[in-house]
């Protein structure tokens, strides 16, 4: 399979984009563009973790309505979710319907919440590498699943009680925010040089 994809507008974009319109815009305007706030991140989080064992076209598909009923991801709302709150999200067909994950974005929300404004953005990209630590991807088969990096964040949040939060979800959630660009040479988003 080939590392790179020219779309109907004629770039040449990392092939996992397909031809899916939402995709191609995803890849376009959001994936590996620095992201950042409490708030931003934490929604991240949430949906990197709902998206463990899925596509991510699933969840993106599904976030408007993810948006919705977690209250924008506002982690002073969801923290204070409570049983009523749960039984709604498992009725909600319009997310992911999974008991653990809801209930891990309860309790996430909580410790973002004990944070103070800021902290939870200055730890996520403590552990972002330098830009220059490794070299661009040539193709796909050269972005890794898990690194160094994804490994010590998921430990460290881990450590503090998030659920969610293995290497491979945080890696996944590195890549998203920006924290690492994995754009392939020859995507017209990676960098020059």
């Amino acid at each position: 399979m080939s590392s790179l994809l020219t779309g109907p507008d004629g770039r040449a974009r990392c092939a996992w984009s397909g031809d899916d319109a939402e995709y191609r815009r995803y890849h376009d305007e959001e994936w590996g563009t620095p992201l950042h706030g409490d708030r931003a991140l934490f929604e991240k989080m949430a949906l990197e973790g709902f998206q463990a064992g899925l596509s991510w076209i699933t969840i993106l598909r599904k976030r408007p309505r993810f948006r919705e009923v977690f209250a924008g991801f506002d982690p002073q709302i969801v923290a204070e979710f409570g049983p009523d709150d749960v039984d709604r999200l498992m009725a909600d067909a319009g997310i992911i319907r999974n008991r653990a994950k809801i209930l891990a974005t309860i309790s996430n929300a909580a410790l973002v919440r004990e944070m103070v404004d800021g902290e939870l953005d200055d730890l996520m990209w403590s552990f972002a590498p330098p830009a220059s630590a490794r070299p661009r991807p040539r193709a796909l088969a050269d972005i890794p699943a898990v690194t160094e990096q994804s490994a010590a964040l998921s430990k460290t949040l881990r450590k503090r009680g998030f659920r969610f939060v293995g290497p491979t979800t945080m890696y996944a959630l590195m890549q998203s925010s920006g924290m690492v660009d994995d754009h392939v040479e020859g995507c017209w988003r990676a960098p020059a040089g």
